[in-house]
C-alpha cells in the first residue's frame, strides 16, 4: 500500500446553482493559455481558465436552462443552447451577446466549424431540425438601420438567415452536434438512439449508426493526431473514427448505465460518468477493465471533457459543481 502513488485531490468550480448540463474547452491557443465553458439550468452559462478553474465571467441574457455551451476554436465567440428557444452568440472578452438566433422549440446542441472567428454555427434541439446559420449576413449596419427597433431604443440587427439539413430525418429531439474536423461533415446524436453523419455539399446523410440505448454525451476528441468521437448510450460507451463518417473503432459495453464518456486516445484510457452513481470512472480501452474510482461528486456526472493537452479532464455534475482531475504524472497547473 505505501509505495502506491497518492490521488491528487480535485479541483472543484464553485458558481452555479443548478445541475450541469455541458462542458467543452478551448484548444490550446498561442499564450498556452486554453479556456473552460460550462453550460447549466441556472441560465448562466460561465467561462473560466482552463488550466486553474478560475472564474472569468457570465453571460447573462438567457431566460431558460442552458443545455449545450461550446467556444470558437480562437476562444473569441462562445456559443450557447437554451430552454428558451433561442441559441446565442457570445463576444468571449466581453461579455456581450452578438447574436440571438430564434427556434420554435428548446434548443439543445449547438456547434461552431473548427475555424478562427467563425462565420457559421449549427443548432438543434426538439424541433427535430439540424439548422445552419449565417452569422456574416445578420450584422450589416445599412441593412439594421431599417430593422425594428429594440426596447431600449436602439435598432437591433436583422435575424441571421438559417438552413435545415435533413428535413424530416430526425425520429427524435437532437441532443448534440458535433461540427467535424472535415468542414463539411456535422454529426448530430438524437433520442431516435441514432448517431449522422451529414455531408453539407450534398446536405444528405453520409452515414449513420443506430445505439443500444438512448444518448448521453456525444463528443469529438479532436486534440489528437487520430480524432476520435466518443458516445455514452444505455450501458455502452461507442468509439468511432473522427474522420471516416460512421466507421466503429471499438463499442465497450459495462455493468453500469454510462451518461458521459470521454477518450484518452494516446494514453488508451476512457473515463465515464455514470446515471446511477456520483464516481467518476477510469477504464483501460484495450482490455476494458476498470482501472480505478474518483469519487468528489455528491449527483450523477453529466458531461467529461478532456482539457486540449490531455493533462487532465473536466467533470460536471447533478450537483451543481465542475471538477478538474489530474490525468498525468507530472506536475500540472495549481498541483504542485
Amino acid at each position: 500500500m505505501g509505495s502506491e502513488t497518492p490521488k491528487a485531490v480535485p479541483l472543484t468550480c464553485h458558481g452555479h446553482s443548478r445541475p450541469i448540463t455541458h462542458l467543452s474547452f478551448s484548444p490550446v491557443l498561442d499564450d498556452d493559455q486554453y479556456y473552460l465553458i460550462s453550460a447549466c439550468k441556472d441560465n448562466n452559462p460561465m467561462l473560466r481558465d482552463g488550466v486553474t478553474g478560475d472564474w472569468i465571467g457570465t453571460f447573462i441574457g438567457h431566460k431558460g436552462a442552458v443545455w449545450q455551451a461550446r467556444l470558437s476554436a480562437d476562444a473569441s465567440l462562445a456559443a450557447t443552447a437554451s430552454a428558451d428557444f433561442s441559441a446565442k452568440i457570445w463576444d468571449s472578452h466581453t461579455g456581450e451577446c452578438l447574436h440571438t438566433l430564434t427556434h420554435s422549440h428548446i434548443v439543445r446542441a449547438v456547434a461552431f466549424p473548427p475555424q478562427p472567428r467563425p462565420q457559421l454555427v449549427a443548432t438543434g434541439g426538439f424541433e427535430k431540425k439540424l439548422r445552419i446559420f449565417d452569422l456574416s449576413r445578420s450584422t450589416s449596419s445599412s441593412s439594421a438601420s431599417s430593422s425594428p427597433t429594440s426596447p431600449n431604443g436602439n435598432a437591433s440587427p436583422p435575424p441571421a438567415p438559417s438552413f435545415e439539413i435533413g428535413p424530416g430525418i430526425h425520429g427524435g429531439p437532437i441532443k448534440s452536434v458535433i461540427w467535424s474536423t472535415d468542414l463539411n461533415i456535422l454529426i448530430t446524436a438524437a433520442d431516435d438512439k441514432t448517431i449522422r453523419w451529414w455531408d453539407l455539399r450534398a446536405r444528405s446523410c453520409a452515414a449513420k449508426y443506430e445505439l443500444d440505448g438512448m444518448v448521453g454525451t456525444c463528443e469529438l476528441d479532436a486534440s489528437s493526431s487520430n480524432p476520435s468521437l466518443s458516445v455514452a448510450a444505455g450501458k455502452s460507451a461507442y468509439f468511432f473514427s473522427g474522420t471516416q463518417p460512421g466507421q466503429l473503432i471499438k463499442k465497450i459495453t459495462t455493468s453500469k448505465d454510462i451518461a458521459a464518456v470521454a477518450l484518452h486516445a494516446e494514453q488508451r484510457k476512457f473515463v465515464t460518468g455514470g446515471v446511477g452513481d456520483t464516481w467518476v470512472r477510469v477504464y483501460d480501452f484495450e482490455n476494458e477493465s476498470e482501472l480505478e474510482v474518483q469519487k468528489g461528486h455528491h449527483g450523477p456526472i453529466w458531461t467529461i471533457n478532456f482539457s486540449p493537452d490531455g493533462k487532465m479532464y473536466a467533470t460536471g455534475s447533478e450537483d451543481g459543481t465542475v471538477k478538474l482531475w489530474k490525468f498525468c504524472s507530472d506536475p500540472y497547473g495549481l498541483w504542485r
